[in-house]
């Protein structure tokens, strides 16, 4: 089976279904190529892609996040999977520089490294 295309190519009905499958597919896709077992998982489920948003879309009212949305897919193929999610913010716009590290202080201050912010300047 071809997930991108399982994905991809399905044909969404319900109005939240279809506002949430791309992102949802999308993600999906990117959870196979990361994890052969997952992606073996979907394959075997015998489950369409319809069927896991109509389960994504169940009990969500009038929103439901990006991240909780992942999961509940995720969940709905292989039961025991999670995901974790990062974020990092880039002050400068420069995607090629490492992120901008910041800790708390014991007083709570908040230390940035300067180094950090000059980078390689």
């Amino acid at each position: 089976m071809d997930t991108k295309n399982y994905f991809y190519n399905s044909r969404i009905t319900g109005q939240k279904q279809s506002v949430m499958a791309p992102s949802v597919a999308a993600a999906l896709v990117s959870f196979c190529e990361q994890e052969p077992e997952f992606e073996q998982a979907v394959e075997q489920s015998g489950k369409t892609f319809q069927d896991c948003m109509d389960d994504v879309a169940k009990g969500i009212g009038r929103s439901i996040s990006d991240l909780d949305a992942y999961k509940k897919a995720v969940k709905f193929y292989f039961s025991t999977a999670d995901i974790h999610f990062h974020m990092t913010i880039d002050l400068c716009g420069d995607i090629g520089s490492p992120p901008i590290t910041m800790t708390k202080a014991d007083k709570g201050a908040l230390n940035v490294s300067l180094d950090d912010l000059l980078g390689d300047l």
